[in-house]
């Protein structure tokens, strides 16, 4: 069985121009994949693809006209994308930042230029923009190889590449420039094996050393008393079990975060582009790091404010399982405030996590302990699980006593599970 992919409603009567294909014969997609980008004089648009599978056949080139209905593609759907990863022999299709303007019910929606970008001097693609400044790359300095000097995606991940093999993390507006690695023979030593590192990991790459680089890190570390929260959410687990939600300490780290953000709101925050100006944000996404085959991704639970407990473990279940399955668009991690990374499950006292740029801050949290500790020196010493945290934070913007005082803050927030009421 296959599916005609054609051309929704877009808006206009009238034939618009091809001026992105975004995929080839024989790719393996996921749904909601952008296949072809389409322009009109003052808009530009994604087509998404309606169901995970393989591309059989492309019925357009580049700068054909198409009209509603007109036939872009064939497509061969599967269950589930992650069938049709690197053991059935396809190579991924070569793009990371996909369905840019889909709306929450899958349909395509047309996004003026202008509102995503104000450098009309660059001339590319919203979809290309946002790829581009999610690397931390200068489209300026891009060089472009569509049609009417028109920048693409492959045009970005082609300077990025570059920029990899030379040893530079320099993306245009920044000299982070180092010498290149020396190249060694390890066969000398002794057999070895090569295996290629994911997309995911060759992409974030670059934009982990531009942070590491481009941020004074400074890492706070902390540890919160959690006994009673514990106690709280095995109780609470006990009477979700028939439900089959998992009510894990995450739900509350979120929750924790958003009153500690609330409490000291340059934590929640992103300087501007020339670094002068501090943007206070009024709303709370929560990133969470999740660990998958292929590297780490950090999807966004948005409005962490507005939900309880059990909407985020429920949230929380299903992006996971859209992390681990290679389901998550562009859209999902965007638009974070402040980033969680847990390795608690795995182990560890504490480690110190990367900013997740443009954001400011990022908490870690390693595995929690029991330890004796004693309220002060009168007191008797009793058994307390402790968890461990660590909080990075953007010198530029916070310094060390704000950043005291706001795990001062989130640790007590984790002490007594009814402050998280206030």
């Amino acid at each position: 069985m296959t599916i005609e992919v054609r051309v929704p409603d877009i808006g206009t009567p009238n034939k618009v121009p091809v001026i992105e294909i975004l995929v080839k014969e024989g790719d393996s997609v996921a749904k909601d994949t952008g296949l072809v980008t389409l322009e009109t004089d003052k808009a530009t648009m994604e087509i998404p693809c309606p169901s995970a599978g393989v591309i059989q056949a492309i019925h357009i080139k580049m700068g054909d006209k198409v009209g509603q209905h007109d036939i872009l593609l064939v497509l061969e759907p599967v269950g589930m994308v992650a069938s049709l990863s690197v053991a059935s022999g396809k190579k991924e299709p070569a793009k990371l930042a996909v369905a840019e303007v889909i709306t929450s019910t899958g349909h395509s929606e047309v996004v003026k230029e202008e509102s995503l970008s104000p450098a009309t001097e660059v001339y590319a693609g919203p979809g290309v923009r946002r790829f581009a400044r999610e690397l931390g790359v200068d489209l300026q300095v891009v060089e472009s190889t569509g049609p009417k000097g028109r920048i693409q995606k492959n045009d970005v991940e082609g300077f990025v590449r570059e920029r990899l093999e030379s040893g530079s993390a320099n993306t245009g507006s920044l000299n982070l420039a180092i010498a290149p690695a020396t190249a060694i023979d390890f066969n000398k030593f002794g057999p070895t094996e090569v295996k290629s590192l994911s997309r995911i990991k060759k992409l974030s790459g670059a934009n982990l050393h531009r942070n590491w680089v481009s941020i004074p890190h400074v890492t706070h570390f902390e540890e919160a008393d959690i006994t009673e929260l514990e106690a709280f959410r095995k109780e609470q687990q006990v009477a979700l079990e028939k439900s089959g939600l998992k009510f894990t300490l995450l739900g509350f780290l979120m929750k924790a975060a958003v009153s500690a953000l609330k409490a000291y709101p340059n934590f929640n925050a992103s300087l501007d582009s020339t670094g002068t100006e501090l943007i206070l944000k009024k709303y709370f996404h929560i990133g969470i790091a999740v660990d998958t085959p292929n590297g780490l991704v950090v999807p966004v639970i948005r409005d962490v404010d507005q939900k309880g407990l059990i909407d985020l473990s429920e949230e929380l279940g299903k992006v996971s399982t859209k992390a681990r399955n290679g389901l998550l668009t562009a859209l999902d991690m965007q638009g974070g405030c402040f980033t969680i990374s847990s390795l608690g499950g795995i182990g560890g006292m504490a480690f110190t996590p990367i900013i997740n740029a443009p954001e400011v801050a990022i908490l870690g949290v390693s595995k929690s302990q029991i330890r004796m500790m004693m309220a002060n020196l009168q007191a008797t010493a009793s058994p307390k699980l402790m968890l461990p945290l660590s909080l990075s934070y953007d010198h530029r913007v916070i310094d060390g006593a704000e950043a005291a005082r706001f795990m001062s803050f989130f640790a007590k927030q984790l002490s007594d599970v009814r402050r998280l009421l206030l």
